[in-house]
């Protein structure tokens, strides 16, 4: 399969999304999510000759083994001389877990041979509507539903009362709803 600029581009949003949420959050000051993403891409890009897969799902795979990759080791020169419970975590496992729960976030169960396939495309879409929402709730609604933070931890984290995480979660789904009604066929 010959990887073309425009199928790596129709990834950004996706691999930002999952960076996002593998991202500890004592380090999200210091590291961009966009960073990691850029490097990503650059690997890709550079490596797009060793791709053997011939399917948008072999790709989407082995971009996010890519990602893994950086993301381990940006977080590796974060914590460079300190143990880190973190850093002995499967990234490649963890990000796989979110692309799963991204694709099962707006739907049902499907029953259809073609389920990967459509929950891989699925959530390329959802993580791209996510990386539209405003900044605050996009981090908010990353924070408690994909690293599972709880509302007191995600308003200390971004330094809003719980009241004010709740109004940005209840918005920013509302928004996601909205959005996937125009853009994702169900």
């Amino acid at each position: 399969m010959n990887i073309s600029e425009q199928q790596f581009e129709r990834y950004r949003n996706y691999l930002r999304f999952l960076a996002r949420t593998q991202l500890p959050t004592h380090l999200r000051a210091r590291m961009d999510p966009s960073d990691i993403v850029q490097q990503s891409m650059l690997q890709a890009h550079q490596a797009a000759e060793d791709f053997r897969g011939t399917s948008e799902a072999e790709l989407m795979a082995w971009l996010r083994a890519i990602l893994a990759g950086v993301v381990a080791h940006t977080i590796r020169d974060q914590h460079r001389g300190v143990r880190d419970v973190y850093k002995e975590q499967s990234i490649q496992q963890q990000l796989d877990q979110s692309s799963s729960f991204l694709a099962n976030a707006l739907i049902s169960p499907l029953q259809s041979p073609s389920v990967a396939l459509r929950q891989e495309e699925l959530a390329r879409s959802v993580a791209e509507l996510v990386e539209e929402l405003p900044d605050a709730q996009r981090d908010a609604i990353v924070l408690h539903y994909w690293q599972q933070l709880p509302l007191k931890q995600v308003a200390e984290t971004l330094g809003k009362s719980p009241a004010a995480v709740a109004g940005l979660l209840q918005r920013g789904l509302t928004t996601l709803r909205e959005k996937a009604e125009e853009k994702i066929v169900l």
